[in-house]
């Protein structure tokens, strides 16, 4: 789940907001592209798996799923390796807090954007639609306390839980969503993908929906062209977590993912503790 939303991360952030003809031109799952704008390394992922991360640690912990045990993992997952890719604003907020109490003390949740829901896929692995939805409200509300930014959270984490537990075949995902969180899931996602988290959520469904292949997932992701990062984070940590879809992710995207100390190694390793909470 985690090496694949990050490659699918890092694959995406050399697209995000690009011109369509760029990613005619480039989307060809080849490489990692350097983005023309951006100053983010090819095969480094962003915030989406970062925080995903600290969803993901937090999980296999054991700790008391609680707004100051989450806000301490956030903190302190990106205070040992800050990077690029988050909104300039809670890049500077991250910053500048020293712990989870200020976090809490000092954050305004009141966007309705992705960054609840790109972090929510770990949560798939809980093993009741119940728990998914109620600890993956309590994670949203910390940063998206917003009706859109918490459904979008919750769709994007039962989108995982539909898949590692087999619930149903991909054409009924969105069918299923609909009987658990508000939002037209069912029906097909077209044009480019802005800021607000509901739509990455939406185009990831339409994507999980019409493609039998990881390749084919990530190519359907970033041709919708804008938000298209989180747009395949989710979509690939969902999909790789099922045999209805071929897992043939490129070599030259699997093995040029960054090795660092958090890098393929460490999100395999993850994974592993992850997905066996899950009887994976």
């Amino acid at each position: 789940m985690l090496l694949e939303l990050a490659v699918g991360d890092a694959y995406g952030a050399g697209f995000e907001y690009v011109d369509r003809d760029f990613i005619e031109r480039h989307n060809d799952l080849s490489r990692y592209v350097k983005h023309p704008r951006h100053a983010i390394r090819p095969g480094a992922y962003t915030d989406d798996t970062q925080m995903s991360l600290a969803i993901a640690e937090a999980l296999v912990s054991g700790q008391a799923w609680t707004r100051e045990s989450l806000a301490e993992s956030f903190v302190r997952t990106f205070k040992r390796d800050p990077r690029a890719g988050y909104a300039a604003s809670f890049y500077d907020f991250l910053r500048r807090v020293q712990d989870g109490r200020q976090f809490l003390a000092e954050i305004r949740p009141e966007s309705d954007k992705s960054g609840a829901a790109m972090r929510a896929a770990p949560l798939g692995v809980l093993p009741t639609v119940r728990e998914v939805i109620e600890k993956c409200t309590l994670q949203a509300a910390l940063t998206h306390n917003t009706p859109d930014g918490i459904r979008a959270a919750v769709a994007a984490a039962l989108t995982a839980h539909y898949f590692v537990y087999g619930l149903g075949p991909r054409k009924d995902l969105g069918l299923f969503l609909e009987s658990h969180v508000e939002g037209d899931w069912a029906r097909t996602w077209t044009g480019k993908v802005k800021t607000k988290g509901w739509m990455s959520v939406h185009a990831a469904v339409t994507a999980l929906a019409s493609r039998e292949s990881l390749s084919g997932l990530l190519r359907t992701c970033i041709a919708f062209s804008g938000d298209v990062d989180t747009v395949a984070a989710i979509a690939l940590g969902a999909a790789s977590c099922s045999q209805q879809f071929c897992q043939d992710l490129p070599e030259a995207l699997l093995f040029g993912l960054e090795s660092g100390p958090y890098g393929r190694d460490y999100l395999i390793e993850l994974d592993r503790t992850l997905l066996a909470l899950a009887g994976r």
